[in-house]
């Protein structure tokens, strides 16, 4: 067997892909607006936090930055702290704070391009599993991180090494989703000023940004709302080519 499949069969099993894609998105979707459908995905909201200051983390780490901890609260908040011995240009001020706006939507779509092959599926579990455990040991301060990550780390690891390749495929493709509707659940978020973590106002990554590089902050939200959904359509086009 050689595996060459008909273009009518590839064009088939590309629009069911993206079809599957498509629908967990918009069950996750229903399940984040239920009272209880949060309790359900409440450990992927906490992976979606991770994503989100490893973003900002690792950006820092790239303009020079000490990346010193990360911390996720109970309630899914959680923050990246990170200093620069030098006064940090505006341009990485803005780049650092949108590199964890984009940091779910990236993440995600490229754990769904690496479902359109056995062997990336594979390795994104790997890589997925070492960086959850890696972090937690360097990064990580806090119980909910402690208890969550290392978790989500191990399985992870074990569907890349012994789970079997259809339930290998479904956890990278429903981890990709989540990473991508991060779209819709943090639009509010992307289109404010701040908001309150541990009883403490802070100001939104958007704020951030428009503080570094002027212009309202509601136009960065526009902006980088723009950009989540160029990734994933970009990254669906992609799979349906699988």
């Amino acid at each position: 067997m050689n595996g060459y499949r008909p273009p009518s069969l590839q064009s088939d099993a590309g629009k069911q892909e993206v079809t599957l894609l498509v629908v967990l998105g918009f069950i996750s979707i229903l399940l984040w607006g239920s009272p209880w459908g949060g309790y359900l995905l409440y450990p992927f909201s906490i992976l979606a936090t991770w994503f989100h200051e490893m973003g900002h983390g690792l950006a820092a780490m790239a303009f020079g930055n000490d990346f010193e901890r990360l911390v996720i609260f109970p309630d899914g908040s959680g923050y990246a702290m990170h200093f620069s011995e030098a006064e940090p240009s505006r341009f990485s001020q803005a780049m650092i704070a949108a590199s964890g706006l984009l940091g779910p939507t990236f993440a995600g779509c490229m754990l769904i391009l690496a479902a359109r092959t056995h062997k990336a599926t594979q390795i994104a579990l790997a890589l997925l599993g070492v960086a959850l455990l890696g972090s937690t040991l360097i990064w990580v301060r806090s119980m909910t991180g402690w208890l969550v990550l290392p978790a989500l780390g191990a399985i992870s690891l074990g569907l890349a090494f012994y789970g079997r390749e259809k339930y290998r495929r479904f956890a990278v493709q429903f981890l990709g989703v989540q990473g991508c509707i991060s779209i819709y659940r943090d639009f509010g978020y992307l289109f404010s000023e701040g908001g309150v973590m541990e009883g403490r106002m802070q100001r939104s990554d958007t704020g951030y940004i428009a503080d570094a590089l002027f212009l309202p902050y509601w136009f960065w939200g526009a902006v980088i709302t723009a950009m989540m959904g160029a990734m994933v359509i970009w990254s669906l086009k992609r799979a349906h080519r699988a």
